[in-house]
């Protein structure tokens, strides 16, 4: 880790990786003002932070800007609407300030002469539902993420790599925190920490709370990584032994992976709690991964989570180290352009579920499961015959808000899991072209190694990752790739499990991952025998677009009471399809519509269906082979 006096120098050389995003050689420059950011987190529990901002100024007018679009959200989603008691003062008198009609980000002022400091005073309220991203709940009577960008302005078109920082936080009393902010110094429940650049500021979350563990992931070894958890209660920290050093050898297999680390030293920044947003997002050298509160301990809420520190800690190189030129903007204002989030994003996944096998996160036989569980939704999902998947990447903006009703026909964010297979059919078909010797393993290296060290950022675009495959393996990978993203229906699902030495096939037998699923989300799911998913209270979730239940016309939102004249529950149903199979009489569902009730039959006799993988013995097993760990 670099000391204070060296960060400031290495401030003025910044690296050629960093000089490739902005698009320009700068010259060394005096160390520049930092911008002081005084936080009061003490009130937190009652879902409010204060915060003071006293910013170098110059008479005349000033354009300040809140972060509108947040890396590694896709989307403008800056909680502008949870951004209140703002004021700006010099010298102790206000000054006056108008939105712009326009930019409803943008604030306008007029510096009086004679000012140079403009004190800020605005509160971030912690009171948004428990969805969405880092906009979504953040706090509980005793934890909360702090997210950066939510308490900061900074002057309207001024790069982020430019604006300095002097940032401390106050926590509520005993509360511990965790983070990747550098210099940190504590004095009582304040800690301030060495003054950084804007955008490494909001690449660097703060995790705090009164029920807090760190654990050490490699004691003795550089660069660290640090696993730091706050919980709702104490017994949600006692991870089992196992458990830990399966996260011991995520680290390994990561740097048997990609070969280098970008980072001076990496954090999980783990929150565990049900009254919190849950998500992950990815930070160069640190993840917020927030989840249920027993996910460390529950078998279900485990096996649910496992994949997702791996997933955003493989961000760290993929989506932090190597981004996509449109999503490396030059502030938080200009809009990102979300066409790469295949790779982004998809690659993620891949290299995520892979890491989460690898890492015995998952065993094989369970990652066979959800590949089983991707490849059947995408090989059935009817938005697929209207919108290709690289338009789920290009609509991410909105895509991301959509809800899970008629998700099958609108389509989702699907680059993340058809992403994933588009992924492993790419690692197949290297295996293929070159005999075995070549694979995603070596993509990475070559794509998201390099030297390591500091965080530098080294933007890509399509021709590059076509590049890259090529040095493998020469190919038409473009037109591969290509015929894969824009056109609708293509069979990569199939093609990858096929490819990978495997094939889909459905019978009577759950899906363990997927009745895993439903058994966190509290749902059933349904979907490849009458066509739907259903919540345990009998809500209709979501109707497969074209299925037996659409037929019959159900729809997301109605209640279903009965079943064949029998009050329903969930066990009722799944007896019921089962029962159809030896008869003619369609299935009868009694179902609420808002006020309304009718009754529905369901025309389906196929029995209860779930997707799995069985070994195809005429192919190579590549699947096994990239599901086995690198790391001896």
């Amino acid at each position: 880790m670099l000391t204070f006096s060296r960060r400031i120098l290495c401030m003025r050389f910044l690296s050629a990786a960093f000089l490739l995003t902005v698009g320009a050689s700068l010259q060394a420059q005096k160390p520049v003002q930092p911008i002081r950011l005084i936080v009061d987190a003490t009130q937190a529990p009652q879902k409010i932070l204060h915060a003071h901002l006293e910013m170098p100024v110059q008479p005349g007018p000033l354009t300040l800007v809140y972060p509108k679009w947040i890396p590694g959200e896709h989307m403008p989603n800056g909680p502008i609407l949870q951004l209140a008691g703002l004021k700006f003062s010099s010298g102790g008198k206000t000054i006056a300030w108008r939105r712009d009609l326009v930019d409803m980000f943008a604030f306008h002022l007029q510096i009086p002469q004679g000012a140079t400091s403009l004190d800020i005073e605005l509160d971030a309220l912690l009171s948004a539902p428990a969805a969405g991203y880092s906009s979504g709940a953040s706090a509980t009577a005793s934890l909360e993420v702090l997210s950066w960008n939510q308490v900061v302005l900074y002057r309207a078109g001024q790069a982020v790599h430019e604006v300095m920082f002097a940032p401390s936080v106050r926590l509520p009393d005993g509360w511990k925190y965790g983070t990747a902010l550098p210099g940190a110094k504590q004095a009582g429940s304040t800690i301030e920490f060495a003054p950084v650049r804007l955008d490494t500021l909001v690449d660097s979350p703060v995790i705090t709370g009164k029920y807090f563990r760190t654990i050490q992931l490699t004691p003795g070894e550089n660069p660290p990584h640090l696993m730091d958890i706050a919980a709702d209660s104490a017994a949600a920290l006692a991870m089992p032994p196992d458990t830990e050093m399966h996260f011991h050898q995520l680290v390994v297999e990561t740097g048997a992976l990609f070969g280098s680390r970008h980072y001076r030293d990496y954090h999980f920044l783990v929150t565990l709690s049900d009254d919190v947003a849950h998500f992950g997002l990815e930070h160069h050298e640190s993840s917020d991964d927030r989840t249920f509160e027993r996910s460390l301990i529950d078998g279900a809420a485990r096996i649910y989570f496992a994949g997702l520190l791996p997933h955003e800690m493989v961000h760290s190189w993929n989506g932090k180290y190597r981004r996509p030129a449109d999503l490396a903007t030059p502030d938080y204002q200009q809009p990102m352009k979300d066409d790469l989030l295949w790779v982004y994003e998809g690659l993620t996944e891949y290299l995520g579920d892979v890491l989460t096998s690898r890492s015995g996160l998952l065993t094989p036989a369970q990652t066979r499961e959800n590949l089983a569980r991707l490849a059947a939704w995408y090989s059935n999902q009817p938005g697929r015959a209207w919108r290709p998947l690289q338009d789920t990447a290009d609509a991410a903006p909105f895509l991301y808000e959509a809800k899970q009703d008629w998700g099958n026909w609108r389509r989702d964010v699907d680059f993340y899991d058809e992403g994933e297979l588009l992924w492993l059919d790419v690692d197949s078909t290297l295996r293929r072209l070159t005999s075995d010797q070549k694979s995603m393993n070596d993509f990475c290296k070559a794509f998201h190694g390099g030297p390591g060290g500091e965080p530098a950022l080294k933007t890509y675009a399509f021709e590059d990752v076509v590049a890259t495959l090529n040095g493998l393996a020469p190919y038409d990978w473009g037109g591969f790739l290509r015929a894969r993203l824009d056109t609708t229906s293509p069979n990569t699902p199939i093609e990858a499990i096929e490819n990978s030495g495997w094939k889909l096939v459905y019978n009577e037998l759950p899906n363990e991952i997927e009745a895993n699923r439903d058994t966190v989300r509290r749902e059933v799911e349904l979907t490849y025998s009458i066509g739907m998913i259903v919540g345990e209270d009998g809500t209709v979730v979501d109707v497969i677009h074209g299925g037996p239940a659409y037929v019959a016309g159900l729809g997301p939102g109605m209640k279903i009471a009965a079943v064949n004249g029998k009050q329903f529950d969930s066990e009722a149903l799944k007896d019921a399809i089962d029962a159809a199979k030896t008869g003619s009489a369609p299935l009868q569902l009694l179902t609420a519509n808002g006020a309304r009730f009718q009754n529905f039959s369901v025309d389906y006799h196929g029995g209860l269906r779930y997707p799995h993988l069985e070994r195809e013995s005429s192919r190579p097993d590549y699947l096994s082979e990239i599901l086995h760990p690198l790391a001896k």
